[in-house]
């Protein structure tokens, strides 16, 4: 069977006012340029690595805190919909050639053609931005499982580090994969951004000298919150594997 899903395009989604700041620090901290503005407000761009095709983009959003959600190039766009309707995703827009769609526990997921992409971008200062995590209140946990694991056949699906974890793992060569997090309270589900990082600490000290604030520390993680407030987390993965140094993937 070939694969459907050709590439993934990790989104941190930001407001409007702040979408200067959260070009500068993204672009900086994953050493990429950035392409021109798209949209009717300019309120779109991608980065861009030299060498390497892009797999991050940031968009400006005019209502609410923002976060992060992600792009899927497929091989057929009416497939890849049906394919997440049939699984009791529901459609948000259709623009035709491509698709916002809306995951059972309300995570906002978009669809497109695949245009080529095939060169992972490098590791950037012993870290890359590798991982989006889905925060889903328990009562929506286990059908939100179901759904990214249904949705993505080809990957691998497995419970992550700890119970309240849980690993979606792309094929060989695709940038971003999937992190889906079990909250301890009844709430909207939201999601932000993952990076994988040799050296935690050396990692949060460059992030604060370009304006990031530490928030917490977990098990093999710390939260941060970039110059716009929006919140990251750094963690103790591979940066070329993205598993735990102990998983060696």
């Amino acid at each position: 069977m070939s694969r459907q899903v050709l590439w993934t395009y990790a989104f941190i989604d930001r407001p409007y006012a702040l979408f200067g700041p959260a070009c500068e620090f993204w672009t900086a901290v994953t050493g990429t340029h950035l392409s021109e503005l798209r949209g009717e407000e300019k309120e779109f761009t991608t980065l861009l690595h030299d060498g390497a095709d892009a797999c991050v983009k940031v968009q400006g959003v005019t209502s609410g805190p923002g976060g992060a959600h992600l792009d899927f190039p497929v091989a057929d766009v009416g497939e890849f919909t049906r394919s997440a309707l049939r699984r009791g995703a529901e459609v948000v827009a259709d623009h035709g050639t491509w698709a916002v769609l809306r995951s059972p526990a309300g995570q906002l997921l978009c669809t497109m053609p695949w245009r080529g992409e095939a060169t992972r971008p490098p590791v950037v200062q012993s870290s890359r931005l590798d991982q989006v995590c889905i925060d889903i209140a328990p009562s929506a946990y286990d059908a939100e499982v179901a759904f990214w694991s249904g949705l993505l056949p080809e990957w691998e699906s497995r419970p992550g580090s700890l119970p309240e974890f849980h690993v979606l793992q792309p094929p060989r060569g695709l940038p971003v994969r999937i992190l889906l997090q079990r909250l301890g309270e009844e709430r909207p589900t939201t999601a932000h951004l993952d990076l994988a990082c040799t050296d935690i600490e050396a990692t949060r000290a460059a992030h604060e000298h370009l304006g990031a604030q530490p928030v917490a520390r977990g098990t093999h993680w710390t939260v941060m919150q970039d110059p716009t407030g929006g919140t990251y987390c750094l963690t103790g993965r591979d940066p070329e594997t993205g598993g735990l140094p102990a998983q060696r993937g």
